[in-house]
């Protein structure tokens, strides 16, 4: 099985949501068939913003079964995964850039949580980066805006850090999703599949650009098989 295989999955970005009616919200997605629901937890030093604390994790696990999606824009990820009590089908990214030489032993803390661990990427750093950690974890998340805020313009180059990363995984006979996260909808979303991604970030720019949900979802889906079908 090549990465180009793997199934598309859809993870319904939170920072995108009504927040003052977050089970509202949370029902209508589960509805709409997405995959899990993504977090955004940043903390003002590793992006210039701040967004969410280990309650909304709580809240969400009493509407949902939906496996959590945490993206962990933070200095010391290893500080802020117990917090979040994964559970087994969660997964958890934290930025290599971050980590640094604590890389390896944040993704075995990680997986002694049964959770699934996945190393993120900021647009501008280079996918060889990951070459000792591909075998250790379960994702890749690339970056394809800067992180911190909502409602960029997608980074086109990172289209070949994509294609890049899904031809090492081939060459290495490795099996493991590449997420995509940043202004992720009709104007790229066929391309970066084509490219080898598997799990996009849905956000304002797709799931969320109209109140129905569930069209919206449907939409992407047919982007996706649309390419399919072409290629």
């Amino acid at each position: 099985m090549t990465n180009h295989f793997l199934p598309p999955q859809i993870s319904a970005s939170l920072m995108c949501a009504d927040l003052g009616n977050l089970a509202r919200e949370i029902k209508k997605l589960e509805k709409a068939g997405v995959d899990y629901l993504h977090l955004d937890i940043m903390d003002g030093h590793f992006v210039p913003n701040f967004t969410f604390g280990p309650d909304i994790g709580k809240a969400a696990r009493k509407i949902t079964n939906l496996p959590l999606d945490i993206h962990l824009m933070a200095e010391n990820p290893e500080d802020y995964i117990d917090i979040w009590e994964p559970r087994e089908k969660d997964i958890i990214s934290f930025h290599i850039e971050a980590a640094g030489e604590k890389t390896k032993s944040v993704i075995t803390k990680i997986k002694k949580q049964k959770a699934k661990a996945a190393l993120a990427l900021n647009p501008e750093t280079p996918v060889r980066k990951l070459k000792p950690f591909l075998k250790k974890i379960d994702m890749v998340l690339l970056m394809t805006v800067i992180p911190g805020f909502a409602g960029q313009k997608w980074i086109p180059k990172v289209l070949e850090k994509v294609q890049r990363l899904s031809d090492i995984l081939q060459k290495e006979n490795i099996v493991l999703n590449i997420q995509v996260d940043g202004n992720i909808g009709r104007h790229n979303i066929a391309l970066l599949r084509q490219a080898g991604a598997s799990i996009f970030v849905a956000g304002s720019a797709s799931i969320f650009a109209t109140p129905n949900y569930s069209q919206n979802t449907l939409k992407m889906r047919q982007w996706i098989r649309d390419n399919q079908a072409n290629s």
